[in-house]
């Protein structure tokens, strides 16, 4: 006998996947996005949903995704809490991309055959706009328009098994330590991933009681979520980066709220001017580009790239399945 069934439609932005739940079979109480999500983390039905889409048989270590909630008021079209296999995060670049691309596709936001088009969206760090770029009635590119983001602390020495490193930590929806692949003797390629994953791991637990974790204003986006490895490929405007987030999580796409912290960085240290492009790639080839503007102290990231369908999914729960809500072997 078939028992609980969840609808899901999955994207991918450069390669990372993203899957939607439009109508979440769970209650997930607060007045905002950022409640939801501290209710998200305590609730056991809200995180069974979370594991079963995450977690094998249904998903796999690096899976991705979001559960559609109501925004904070009307002035945006929607929220979203963003889940993967160890939680829910504070801030998503890809999957806010995804999600632009999705409403205008579905027909859940109207748009020009010709134009640009606002999506804007509440998500556990703040505001957000998915900014919608329609040819010919299509969907040819999308805008990130990120929260204000900062460095915390430009240097920040780490011990690691390769020795103790520097590592710039800034927020741009989360936060994210930085720091060159080389670094550590190590590129940005597939062939050094498993090692590049058991260094960022390393990082981000000696940075778990720093003050450079902490966020000024608001404890509950503290925590280094990301560790970001990126090298150069032709000056500091042309960069590849791969970056570890969670436990181990390798995202496919240059990131993007991980790409927001990297532009404040380089900002920051003066290798990137207000309006310039970032051409930001990925350890697949994957790109986004980023420009940015300034907000006093903070600079208000805009990050470009693209999100495509790759399926509609009703998955379904066995109640006699011993395996769910699912498991993880990494």
């Amino acid at each position: 006998m078939i028992g609980e069934r969840v609808l899901t439609e999955d994207y991918h932005t450069g390669g990372e996947p993203f899957r939607i739940v439009a109508d979440p079979p769970v209650r997930i109480d607060g007045d905002t996005v950022a409640e939801r999500r501290v209710f998200a983390i305590g609730d056991p039905a809200v995180d069974r949903l979370r594991r079963m889409l995450c977690h094998e048989p249904r998903g796999h270590a690096d899976m991705y995704g979001g559960l559609l909630v109501p925004p904070d008021d009307p002035g945006a079209r929607l929220g979203v809490l963003f889940f993967h296999k160890d939680g829910f995060s504070t801030a998503c670049g890809h999957g806010t991309i995804a999600l632009g691309a999705w409403a205008v596709r579905t027909g859940r936001v109207e748009a020009p055959a010709d134009g640009v088009t606002d999506v804007v969206i509440d998500v556990p760090s703040g505001r957000v706009t998915a900014r919608v770029h329609t040819s010919a009635g299509q969907v040819r590119a999308v805008d990130f328009v990120s929260v204000p983001s900062f460095v915390v602390a430009p240097s920040v020495t780490v011990p690691t098994s390769r020795g103790p490193v520097p590592v710039a930590v800034s927020y741009g929806g989360a936060l994210y330590a930085q720091l060159p692949a080389s670094s550590v003797g190590l590129a940005v390629r597939p062939a050094d991933l498993t090692t590049l994953i058991g260094i960022g791991r390393e990082i981000k637990a000696a940075l778990a009681d720093h003050p450079a974790a902490r966020h000024p204003s608001d404890a509950r986006l503290s925590g280094i979520y990301g560790v970001i490895f990126h090298e150069e490929v032709a000056g500091p405007r042309h960069q590849r980066n791969v970056t570890i987030f969670a436990d181990g999580e390798v995202d496919r796409s240059p990131c993007g709220s991980g790409t927001a912290a990297r532009v404040a960085t380089l900002a920051a240290s003066g290798q990137l001017e207000p309006g310039a492009d970032l051409l930001h790639e990925s350890i697949v080839g994957s790109r986004f580009t980023a420009r940015y503007a300034t907000d006093g102290d903070a600079v208000l990231p805009v990050i470009t790239g693209m999100a495509y369908p790759t399926g509609t999914h009703e998955f379904v729960i066995d109640p006699d399945d011993p395996m769910t809500p699912g498991f993880v072997l990494r």
